[in-house]
């Protein structure tokens, strides 16, 4: 299937492991050039050099943390200035932050809004106005299914992934007219970085898979899922194919939610 991303330029935050690697590297292959950015140095070169010698596509890594207003604007800034345009925005940035709510305290709250909304917001905002002058492109935003559906101990994240949600869905009514097609892609639990530092954090009596294999266990689909799967799913709504789609919110979970 041609997805139509050939020659396409796409922005990835959080683009040195995990999911944004994983997004990086399929939209790469699918024919776009990438700009990937990340705070630490080394991963991001590693990333940019790994993806570029199995795609062939020219790859930016710009260290930047995008939770810095200057330093995410200036990711996408930057980004123009090599490829001329933005095609596609993968507001992909993020940790896992879950307590109680009595146990999060004021930078906590503002750590993760600064990182997982006002990051999203600072990029988007920084790539429309080049989104419409080349007649429309794609912003895919990475939140969680908790944020439609929140347990406890799910503080900060839970919250800031409902309003990255809704964030999606205002900002598809705003742009649909300029052809700026925004969703979401809501994430359930996916082998990752953060995943392996859980388990590193942990007794590790269990092997990394035994820990995977037991955490699947609650999950309809009896596994963890892939980066990849999510990294499909990204790809699907930059692409041509999704030209119908705006303001959805898609879960990658493995069925684990129970909202309709």
């Amino acid at each position: 299937m041609d997805l139509k991303l050939e020659g396409k330029s796409a922005l990835i935050t959080g683009g040195s492991e995990g999911i944004g690697l994983a997004i990086a590297s399929m939209l790469a292959a699918e024919g776009c050039d990438i700009s990937i950015c990340a705070r630490r140095k080394n991963p991001l070169e590693d990333a940019a050099s790994q993806i570029a010698s199995t795609t062939g596509r020219r790859v930016i890594p710009l260290r930047a943390d995008v939770a810095i207003a200057d330093q995410a604007t200036n990711f996408v800034q930057q980004t123009v200035a090599e490829y001329g345009t933005i095609d596609v925005l993968v507001n992909n940035a993020g940790k896992s932050a879950a307590d109680i709510f009595g146990d999060v305290d004021d930078d906590a709250w503002q750590e993760d809004l600064d990182l997982k909304v006002f990051a999203a917001i600072r990029c988007s905002r920084a790539a429309i106005p080049h989104m419409k002058l080349v007649g429309g492109g794609r912003i895919v935003n990475i939140t969680n299914v908790g944020g439609k559906q929140p347990g406890p101990s799910s503080l900060p994240t839970s919250v800031s992934r409902a309003a990255g949600i809704a964030l999606t869905k205002a900002m598809s009514k705003d742009y649909a007219a300029d052809n700026i097609l925004i969703n979401t892609v809501m994430v359930g639990a996916i082998k990752s970085m953060q995943s392996e530092r859980r388990w590193l954090a942990g007794d590790r009596k269990k092997s990394l898979d035994d820990f995977y294999a037991a955490a699947g266990q609650e999950i309809p689909l009896r596994r963890i899922g892939a980066a990849e799967e999510v990294a499909a799913a990204v790809t699907f709504l930059a692409s041509e194919k999704a030209s119908f789609i705006t303001g959805a919110a898609i879960a990658v979970d493995g069925g684990v939610s129970n909202i309709i």
